[in-house]
């Protein structure tokens, strides 16, 4: 599950679950500092509190064209995110924190592309190495 930015793209709140829970959901929304949510017609989504701002579903995808992109920018990124490949996790431990550290790197790129329009970077140079 995902929240992302519209302006910045950022991601505000990623957690790899397995099955989208309502407990899971409504942490995302608490910990998510946004003033207006889009949703599809998904069912969980209608039975949370949105207490920052407010929430609309759509019966399409017409207004969360930002958690789709995130979305794709993840399954471009992390291999073991690719579908129908051989690429996957096990654990859902590592998923977790694979996708966070890429969240991480995505959202360092995303403002230093957005406050340096002339000086954009590529992904990989945000991603911090430990020798």
């Amino acid at each position: 599950m995902t929240v992302v930015d519209r302006q910045t793209r950022c991601f505000l709140g990623i957690e790899p679950v397995l099955q989208r829970t309502q407990a899971v959901a409504q942490k995302m929304i608490d910990e998510a500092p946004a003033e207006q949510y889009y949703s599809d017609k998904f069912p969980l989504y209608d039975s949370l509190i949105y207490r920052r701002g407010y929430h609309l579903s759509l019966r399409d995808k017409s207004e969360t064209y930002s958690v789709e992109g995130g979305n794709a920018e993840l399954r471009h990124y992390l291999t073991r995110l690719v579908r129908k490949s051989r690429c996957f996790s096990r654990s859902l431990v590592w998923l977790n924190r694979h996708v966070k550290a890429f969240a991480h790197a995505w959202n360092r790129r995303q403002l230093h592309n957005r406050m340096r329009p002339f000086d954009k970077k590529h992904v990989i140079e945000f991603v911090c190495l430990q020798n």
